[in-house]
């Protein structure tokens, strides 16, 4: 699978092994920055992780920042992304399968790397498409809302 991966200064050391982890599993990852621990402001990464994904860079993407908080908040601003804070296995593939979330997005100061590298897999291994009905009316309503607030703008 081909993600984007972005974070800001506290989340770097774990994007770089996050990198690492899924080049290594066979992924293509696209690396939108940061490079280094130097202070750097969230939002940046947020954005350039879901313009990546409105571009069509990849269909999906990894965020990370300190506690997650400020780049999923940043994250969802931007319409067509759907991003959700996971530090568990059964939430990154469930938010998947039933909320097509696109953005995966992690505390560096709240997971370490081999719960991340679990959280990981289950997100690059799970797929939208349940035929449920719930699950797709569900789906349905979060694109009209999203679609009425974006006619406000």
């Amino acid at each position: 699978m081909k993600l984007v991966i972005g974070s800001d200064h506290a989340g770097f050391p774990l994007k770089e092994e996050l990198r690492a982890y899924l080049t290594k599993s066979g992924h293509e990852v696209v690396d939108l920055g940061v490079h280094s621990t130097a202070p750097s402001d969230y939002p940046d990464a947020a954005e350039a992780v879901g313009e990546a994904i409105r571009a069509g860079v990849a269909l999906r993407g990894i965020l990370i920042c300190g506690s997650g908080v400020g780049v999923c908040v940043a994250a969802n601003k931007i319409p067509g992304i759907r991003a959700g804070i996971c530090h568990d296995h059964y939430s990154a593939h469930q938010g998947v399968e039933h909320d097509d979330m696109n953005v995966l997005v992690l505390g560096a100061r709240i997971i370490g790397s081999a719960a991340a590298f679990d959280v990981v897999d289950a997100y690059v291994g799970a797929k939208f498409g349940s035929n449920e009905e719930r699950f797709v009316r569900r789906y349905n309503k979060v694109l009209a809302i999203e679609a009425k607030y974006a006619k406000e703008l």
